[in-house]
């Protein structure tokens, strides 16, 4: 599973172009957030027109790699070697991050202006800045000191990012937030110590090389997933989510749910793909855990009365559908065609969970400051006023329920062949009950919004474009099922 990160050899030197366009995705977010901090934007297309320049960059590392294949940079910094690297699955990853992040600063804007939170809100800004790129940073690193900066960078801006609010209840979740990303950055950080001190190396690339089955090995990648699945927010690991997104302003939702969680995951899949090649009662542990992350998810946004409980309780359960593909990932036990539709239905998954999430955030954003509402039975008769915004919930949640023929679908679909090869009837089982417990809590919402027989509420009008950019992100999400052969493409172009 190794050459699917891109840990090899390049044959060609990246264009001259790719050393500008990698420079300006890792710089140019911070710099227009430092400019949003003291130039604040009122109108989406100031925002678009600066996103603009860092949309064009990760095009042209991707036309790119599409010529050459493989693109890798290195650099010697005071003894340390610091490597970057550019493969299809960099690209997909990229491709999300640039979409949703463009997405939630277009839509800040407006949401700032009608919740009117204070002169401290420019400073969300350069923290979402500073998230983007440590994100871009995450995709691209190939080395456990680069990933370890990028990983604390993100964590950082987005405890940042909670805080300006400062509401009591965004504080006291924000320091929980803080502490226990700590707590995991301590565990990684051992992790990689126990490596650097056995093997002394820091390159995932060298690793690969010298890395054996050992206590060593098993030790640090028990550390090091154990810090990661905290920062993911993996089940049972997950008690600091919902305070988090509970308290904190829609587009950060929006970002942190769609991205931030992913990063960790992301990093934990590529680094036990190194430590544990060969393993089977981890990828297994993480599956049952998944199972239960399923029903659990489910279970708890079914019962929610709060909207943004039930989208965040939601993510439980969505994580769940990559936690049980772990098997499949993992070990040299996999047969390779059902580990190849594995593969493709986790990223896939991935990235229409990461579009689909963040217009269903946006959505119930738009709802709640519509309304003034936060309750579940507070949309009641809403449906005669906010047509737009419950569409986009509904087309949010077709993907999340994984029906035709959206992302969720094609996902699902390809991690059920692959469990149905392997015979791994329980977790099709509980992938079955996942889809029927989110139609379940989904339907909630609209019995609510339907009930024709509630009074007339005042509405606040939304600002332009909030309920148009939710929707591109939803329409995102649908239409990936439809084309899914494009960013498999570029996902199976990995090995080229």
């Amino acid at each position: 599973m190794i050459w699917r990160f891109g840990l090899y050899e390049s044959t060609f030197e990246p264009q001259w172009y790719s050393h500008w366009a990698l420079l300006a995705i890792l710089v140019l977010p911070i710099f227009i957030g430092l400019l949003g901090a003291f130039f604040t934007p009122r109108r989406l297309f100031p925002v678009a027109l600066a996103c603009l320049p860092i949309l064009l960059a990760g095009a042209l590392l991707i036309v790119d790699y599409l010529q050459v294949g493989l693109l890798r940079w290195q650099w010697d910094i005071a003894g340390v070697e610091l490597s970057l690297r550019f493969n299809g699955l960099s690209g997909l990853m990229l491709m999300i991050t640039q979409w949703v992040g463009t997405a939630a600063a277009m839509y800040t804007p407006g949401h700032l202006q009608l919740t009117n939170p204070g002169k401290h809100a420019r400073w969300l800004w350069p923290l979402m800045g500073v998230l983007i790129s440590a994100l871009s940073l995450i995709w691209l690193a190939v080395d456990l000191l680069t990933l370890y900066a990028a990983l604390e960078l993100m964590g950082l801006a987005a405890v940042g990012m909670l805080l300006l609010s400062g509401k009591p209840d965004a504080l006291k979740a924000g320091m929980r937030y803080l502490l226990l990303a700590l707590v995991g950055s301590l565990a990684y950080l051992l992790g990689v110590a126990l490596l650097l001190g056995y093997w002394g190396e820091l390159d995932l690339k060298s690793l690969v090389e010298v890395v054996e089955p050992s206590p060593v090995s098993w030790v640090a990648a028990a550390l090091i997933g154990a810090g990661l699945a905290l920062k993911a927010a993996l089940f049972p690991l997950h008690g600091w989510l919902t305070p988090v997104h509970e308290n904190a302003w829609t587009p950060v939702s929006a970002l942190h749910a769609a991205l931030v969680i992913k990063a960790s995951l992301f990093m934990l899949i590529m680094l036990w793909g190194i430590l544990l090649p060969d393993a089977l009662f981890a990828p297994r542990l993480v599956a049952w855990l998944g199972m239960l992350a399923i029903v659990w998810g489910g279970l708890i946004a079914w019962r929610a009365e709060s909207l943004k409980t039930l989208v965040a309780s939601s993510t439980v359960g969505q994580l769940g559908y990559l936690m049980v593909a772990f098997p499949l990932l993992l070990g040299s036990a996999v047969s390779p065609l059902p580990g190849a539709l594995a593969w493709e239905g986790f990223w896939l998954q991935l990235m229409g969970h990461s579009l689909a999430k963040a217009a269903m955030f946006m959505a119930v954003g738009n709802l709640i400051i519509a309304t003034g509402e936060s309750s579940i039975k507070g949309l009641a008769g809403t449906s005669r006023r906010l047509p737009l915004s419950l569409l986009i919930f509904g087309i949010a949640s077709v993907t999340l329920m994984g029906l035709p023929p959206s992302a969720g679908f094609t996902a699902k679909w390809l991690l059920l062949q692959a469990m149905v090869m392997t015979q791994q009837w329980v977790a099709v089982a509980a992938l079955l009950i996942g889809t029927l417990l989110t139609a379940a809590y989904v339907f909630r919402v609209f019995r609510y919004s339907f009930d024709e027989t509630a009074p007339r509420h005042q509405y606040q009008p939304l600002a332009p474009g909030m309920d148009l950019i939710a929707l591109c992100l939803a329409l995102a999400a649908f239409a990936l099922g439809l084309l899914a052969h494009l960013p498999l493409a570029l996902l199976q172009g990995g090995g080229a």
